[in-house]
């Protein structure tokens, strides 16, 4: 799966943004006669051609790898004009697409395809974070899922898909959730708390709030990647938990707009994912993170992809897995092929 997820990042990576340079004539003779100048009307400007993209991206992870696009459509260099507008919380996004006030946004995956399953009215252009929950220990005994037997963990998002992840990690690795593993749910917020002030031993947070607490606390580091324990379960297909999508609306009316997205979006997630404090700044400047040093921090940790057209498919796997937990999670069944944008 790390081979794809690099291989979709190349890709991007090989797109070039050169400019072709003019070419000047030499002085005209003296018998030649000045042709007269061309009454034609100029081409029309980059930005008259420019279609308008509401565009919508979510704090978190999930918006990350739009920071350069936002950051170049403000210098008026993207090939779209986009409207851009950053969501601390999916509801707010799902909303606006069902009532076509937006036309692209970022949305956890689960989230994806309960609204396709409820409107039938929107496609996944796009995966673009891998797993981004971590095990955080304040020692140095959990290297394995099976390490976490006899074990209390505190964690954060019951009734979502992170418990439905770490109930079938568990169980991949032959613990029983409910009495080889003493989990305690809790906010976000009091996890972090817990953790940083070193009364928790171990902890399961997603970025950036798990990079935040290793920041706060250098003598907490992070134990599992929740991608490196999807593969060492033997779980088939791709463990991925953002995604973009569009109104089909919107698809259909204007599906060059929707390439030339594509396009920057792919060169976008690629600049971010290097890491650099350029990167980093514009993900502050995007409003996605609020600090630079956890920008900075958390960018490798994100797990940014680009993963489109056929590829999308290997989700069905993650699907089956919250379906066998949860069907409602994702609307009740798994999405068919008219889910996924495959041009």
């Amino acid at each position: 799966m790390k081979s794809k997820r690099w291989t979709a990042l190349a890709l991007s990576l090989a797109l070039s943004m050169t400019l072709l340079a003019g070419c000047g004539g030499g002085e005209p003779a003296p018998t030649a006669t000045p042709a007269p100048e061309s009454s034609a009307t100029p081409a029309p400007t980059q930005e008259s051609e420019r279609t308008e993209v509401r565009l919508a991206m979510l704090n978190g992870p999930t918006g990350m790898g739009a920071a350069k696009l936002i950051s170049d459509n403000l210098a008026g260099e993207t090939r779209n004009d986009y409207q851009v507008e950053v969501a601390s919380q999916p509801t707010d996004l799902t909303a606006k697409l069902g009532k076509g006030e937006v036309d692209i946004a970022a949305l956890p995956t689960n989230v994806a395809a309960n609204l396709y399953q409820k409107t039938g009215n929107i496609q996944m252009l796009a995966l673009n974070t891998l797993g981004v929950l971590y095990i955080l220990e304040n020692g140095d005994t959990v290297h394995s899922m099976a390490d976490l037997a006899g074990k209390t963990l505190y964690a954060t998002g019951q009734g979502a898909n992170p418990e439905y992840v770490l109930r079938y990690l568990l169980e991949q690795n032959g613990l029983d959730p409910e009495s080889d593993v003493n989990i305690v749910w809790k906010t976000s917020e009091e996890v972090q708390t817990l953790m940083a002030s070193g009364e928790a031993e171990l902890a399961m947070l997603p970025v950036p709030a798990a990079t935040a607490v290793t920041m706060q606390n250098p003598d907490v580091r992070l134990a599992l990647d929740f991608n490196d324990a999807w593969e060492e379960s033997g779980a088939g297909g791709t463990f991925t938990m953002g995604c973009v999508v569009a109104r089909k609306d919107f698809i259909e009316e204007h599906p060059q707009a929707v390439e030339d997205f594509l396009t920057e979006y792919a060169e976008s997630i690629a600049f971010i994912a290097e890491g650099s404090d350029e990167a980093a700044q514009m993900v502050v400047d995007a409003g996605i993170v609020p600090k630079l040093p956890i920008a900075k921090a958390a960018i490798p940790q994100a797990n940014l992809v680009c993963i489109t057209g056929s590829d999308m498919l290997d989700i069905n796997s993650y699907y089956e897995v919250l379906f066998q937990a949860d069907p409602a999670s994702i609307g009740g069944g798994i999405p068919d092929d008219g889910f996924f944008y495959l041009p």
